[in-house]
């Protein structure tokens, strides 16, 4: 078995993405009251966000620029 340090050190080098998507993962394998509810909120806020962007008053980024930018601020 691995250790935590080795699962992170493994987990930090992927890309950008896939460590975002692991995030993700590993977050919804928790359970916990109110799970249900934050998800709902969630969702509703991500079809707001679209919507909004629909009706031109969000512009979008590409995820990779975005990213970058993280990256840059880490250094």
């Amino acid at each position: 078995m691995h250790s935590k340090k080795d699962v992170l050190a493994e987990a930090l080098a992927l890309p950008p993405i896939e460590r975002a998507a692991l995030v993700e993962e590993l977050l919804s394998s928790f359970e916990f009251s109110g799970k249900e509810r934050l998800d709902r909120l969630w969702a509703a806020e991500s079809e707001e966000r679209i919507d909004a962007y629909e009706r031109g008053e969000l512009v979008a980024a590409p995820l990779e620029s975005v990213f970058e930018k993280i990256n840059a601020w880490k250094k």
